[in-house]
């Protein structure tokens, strides 16, 4: 078996980074290299093909670790997937499909039944790679949860899989972080920690030099390696923590308004507008944000009725509506596109509570009726369905599922990945011609991370560490 884990000293301090960088710079020399999350909590997802037919889904920093690895993404890569529902639930999806609810009060004990189709899958993959390279989730010392813990320390028991802690040291503390991370661990569970990444260091890294030596003589454990911040590292994001980071550097001459919704989901849908050079894409949650946009989104969400009344208490619901009055463009997404019809239904509570259909904002000629049946599918050119409500309209044409004047809905995520049909989009809508490729644009990124990982790391050694496990 070669596996590896990467964990973190906190979420969002760059698992998900060294993580794709090493995918990409291992596929490179040549081995098979399978992506692995346990665990994810996250509202943002990809649909992948199952084994025996039909679709199911896994978090969509796993799928993009698999085209970093040049790799077939599946289930097996992202076992569990729990997608928050609210504050205190969160849906699961087990193995790609829907299995039940887990709540605050149960999380425990709920995780515990999910750990064995983890672990089944992570074997299955170490059977068929030459290297499995596990992401962990959160910190591995959150020791109110170690006793049921799948995804960090509860994984590397069960595979003996050797582990590095990367902490984003633009944040600073990193040396106390990375230390208190160790410290708080159990013996057997430090055994398994064999060092250190830095992530997003800024500077002269020789400036870090004596503080890395004397954290490995306190630790008995090297750091592996300094990567530095880079402004183009725009990945897929698998949760809205950098959603202050994805607002487009063109500087470009025409604005385009995120509507940033609390539970916002597939917020990837918007990454390939940000790669235009004459759009600067902001995410924004007041309505004078919205008035000064040339094209507003309002894009998909885990909780439909929560996020279209978060936006009438903030008046949101008024300016979006402004907008589109004054004949100027609005793109509604999945949840968006449910958001911009006429009515929304939830009889059987799909989202929590049982009550009359709620109007919609009015802006297309759509229903939408929440049920128990989940659709997921692939679409062509590019671009994917996950959602549980049914919309009735005038029926889709080609990508789209309404039409008014400007506002357009859509209940397929990913479609502006295509670079034909978002060019299309943008000279009807704002009169912009596309200047810019997604697809290779997202390889180059690929390509800069693999390049700043066999740089900065010592991969060789991270290499032999799997080797040995």
């Amino acid at each position: 078996m070669a596996a590896l884990l990467i964990a973190g000293t906190t979420s969002d301090a760059g698992k998900s980074v060294v993580t794709t960088g090493l995918c990409r710079a291992l596929a490179r020399r040549g081995l098979t290299v399978a992506p692995y999350k346990a665990q994810n909590m996250s509202n943002n997802s990809m649909v992948v093909p199952l084994e025996n037919g039909g679709y199911g889904e896994i978090g969509r920093a796993q799928w993009i670790q698999a085209a970093a690895a040049r790799a077939v993404p599946e289930v097996a890569m992202n076992p569990v997937l729990l997608k928050p529902g609210g504050d205190r639930r969160s849906h699961v999806i087990r193995m790609g499909l829907p299995d039940g609810e887990v709540s605050s009060r149960d999380f425990v004990d709920g995780r515990r039944r999910l750990a064995e189709a983890a672990f089944a899958a992570f074997d299955d993959l170490v059977s068929r790679y030459d290297i499995v390279l596990a992401e962990g989730a959160g910190s591995p010392a959150e020791i109110n949860l170690r006793a049921s813990d799948y995804v960090n320390m509860g994984l590397a028991q069960h595979g003996q899989v050797p582990t590095v802690v990367v902490g984003d040291i633009d944040r600073g503390g990193w040396f106390a972080a990375s230390y208190g991370t160790l410290a708080l661990l159990d013996d057997a569970d430090q055994q398994l920690i064999k060092g250190f990444i830095a992530n997003k260091f800024r500077g002269d890294v020789s400036l870090l030099q004596p503080g890395l030596d004397d954290l490995q003589r306190r630790t008995g454990r090297p750091t592996f390696g300094v990567l530095p911040w880079h402004p183009d590292l725009w990945l897929d994001s698998e949760d809205s923590l950098d959603l202050d980071g994805r607002r487009s550097r063109t500087g470009g001459a025409k604005v385009v308004a995120v509507v940033r919704l609390p539970r916002i989901s597939n917020l990837t849908d918007v990454d390939a507008l940000g790669v235009e050079p004459d759009l600067d894409v902001r995410f924004v949650a007041d309505a004078a944000r919205i008035a000064e946009a040339d094209l507003v989104v309002v894009p998909g969400t885990r909780a439909t009725l929560a996020d279209l009344q978060w936006m009438r208490d903030r008046g949101l619901d008024r300016a979006v509506i402004e907008h589109a009055r004054s004949g100027r463009p609005v793109l509604g997404i999945c949840g968006g596109c449910q958001i911009l019809g006429q009515t929304i239904a939830d009889p059987d509570g799909i989202e929590g509570s049982v009550g009359a259909a709620v109007d919609g904002l009015g802006l297309l000629d759509l229903d939408t009726v929440f049920g128990a049946a989940k659709t997921l599918r692939l679409h062509e050119p590019a671009g994917y369905e996950i959602h549980h409500g049914t919309v009735t309209g005038t029926g889709r044409d080609g990508w789209v599922d309404g039409r008014s004047g400007a506002v357009v809905g859509t209940m397929v995520h990913g479609v502006m990945e295509d670079d034909g049909v978002r060019a299309a989009y943008l000279t009807d809508a704002l009169g912009v011609r596309s200047a810019a490729s997604f697809p290779a644009a997202r390889e180059r990124r690929l390509d800069l991370l693999g390049d700043l990982v066999d740089e900065h790391l010592d991969v060789d050694a991270l290499l032999a560490l799997a080797a040995d496990s």
